[in-house]
């Protein structure tokens, strides 16, 4: 039976019982393994295609581990190279590690912890390659995939009965839960529709006040109530030619519905305080969290008006596919309005946005992409939980933080401003900040900064 391999590792050693032995080791831990006699044998596995690490010994016979690394760099940027070192080769491997050496690995080296630097390597390359994919992904979507953003079935099930019904230009209700994305899809609708050119106008039927929801659908004279000192344009005559989109239709108020009723029937509207019959051509579409023919509130021969064709919109829990995508869709956006940096998802985050239930839907999940993608600081995991952690001193009583928070956001700060001015060139930062290369790097694991997000 197959099995998923934790990663793969393509393995370069001259010495024939080094790398047999080897071999066995790696697979044993789960590790699917390439191997190569000499760099020379090693290059052609070295090309965009290629998922996995490098394990390189240094010095072998005709070219080096050190040249293998700089060819492997330049075809696969970020490549993770862990290289095999004699024990005198210490000062070199170091300065190997800050030209861009994932790790070194002296011989003789303890199995275990091998395996264990590998896998890490694996997880970091992994990380990698779906993060590029994720930006990929969003990076070709154009018309209907670049506004609905999901590839699972449900989401292509709704996108193929949305363009179906966009063209027939009927009538439609769409269901779906709080913040599950009502509105976009019949904006969708609309723009995919032959009234893309005139306007779409939406309108909240439960957020406006009952003694108010009829003039704004079908506008007043002057003089028609007090207080109404001009003449208003109601939403079904300003959507004329156009869509007229009513969200939480089924808050509508029992009279008002009987009027709606008779504007999708007649073709004419009347505004409050007039007499005159007005013509109006829209197209409708509705939006209800519940099922209308169940409601015994909601008027069934409109219902029946409305109900020419039926849109179903999944709720975030169901599509748990498209999260992370859709997650940074979110991110991308809130990082390019800012010009900042977009922050990339760990393994673990993407287990937690696909685990995470989104009782509020897109809105929720939109919610907390703007948060993570503009600050650094606070982990998605408590985001997702409720819990953030203040950007100021003042955002708390307007108490101080403590000193370490402090110190630690000026630290991550200076490393930040470091990392932007040599884009990204580890071995720039360490001069300029002094630091050795494994505090660097743990500084940058804490405050999640990779430098693959300020290379030129």
């Amino acid at each position: 039976m197959h099995t998923a391999t934790r990663g793969t590792v393509l393995l370069v050693d001259d010495d024939p019982m080094i790398r047999k032995a080897t071999e066995k080791w790696l697979q044993m831990a789960g590790l699917e393994v390439l191997t190569a006699s000499s760099a020379e044998e090693a290059l052609p596995h070295l090309n965009e295609d290629f998922r996995g690490i490098l394990l390189t010994d240094v010095k072998m016979p005709g070219m080096t581990g050190l040249e293998l690394m700089e060819i492997a760099h330049a075809q696969i940027r970020d490549l993770p190279v862990i290289l095999v070192t004699g024990h005198g080769d210490i000062d070199m491997a170091i300065q190997a590690m800050r030209d861009g050496a994932y790790d070194f690995i002296e011989k003789p080296f303890v199995p275990e912890r091998l395996v264990e630097t590998l896998l890490r390597a694996c997880e970091k390359r992994n990380l990698m390659i779906e993060n590029l994919r994720l930006q990929n992904d969003l990076a070709v979507r154009s018309g209907l995939d670049g506004k609905i953003i999901g590839i699972s079935p449900a989401i292509q099930r709704l996108k193929r009965e949305l363009l179906a019904s966009a063209e027939i230009d009927t009538n439609v209700i769409i269901y779906g839960e709080t913040g599950s994305g009502k509105e976009l899809v019949a904006q969708c609708l609309h723009e995919f529709s032959p009234r893309k050119h005139k306007r779409f106008v939406p309108i909240n039927c439960g957020a406006i006040p009952e003694h108010l929801i009829e003039s704004e659908l079908f506008g007043h004279e002057a003089g028609a109530f007090t207080g109404a000192s001009k003449r208003r344009i109601g939403k079904f005559e300003h959507a004329d030619g156009g869509t007229l989109f009513l969200d939480e239709i089924e808050s509508t108020p029992a009279h008002l519905q009987i009027k709606i009723l008779r504007a999708l029937q007649e073709g004419q509207i009347e505004r409050l305080g007039s007499n005159q019959s007005i013509a109006v051509d829209i197209r409708v579409i509705a939006a209800s969290k519940a099922d209308l023919k169940e409601d015994e509130n909601f008027r069934q021969d409109l219902f029946y008006r409305l109900n020419v064709t039926q849109l179903f919109l999944p709720p975030l829990r169901e599509r748990s596919e498209d999260v992370p995508l859709l997650f940074m869709h979110y991110v991308n956006q809130a990082a390019n309005e800012r010009d900042r940096d977009s922050r990339q998802l760990s393994n673990q985050d993407e287990k937690i946005l696909r685990s995470h239930q989104w009782p509020g839907n897109v809105r929720e999940l939109k919610n907390v992409a703007i948060r993570f993608a503009l600050d650094n600081r606070v982990s998605l995991a408590d985001l997702v939980n409720g819990q953030q952690i203040p950007v100021s001193s003042e955002d708390v009583e307007h108490k101080p933080l403590p000193l370490a928070i402090q110190v630690a956001a000026f630290e991550e700060d200076i490393i930040k401003r470091s990392l932007q001015r040599h884009q990204g060139n580890i071995k720039a930062v360490m001069d300029e900040l002094e630091l050795p290369r494994r505090t660097l790097n743990q500084k940058m694991t804490k405050f999640g900064l990779n430098r693959s997000d300020y290379l030129d």
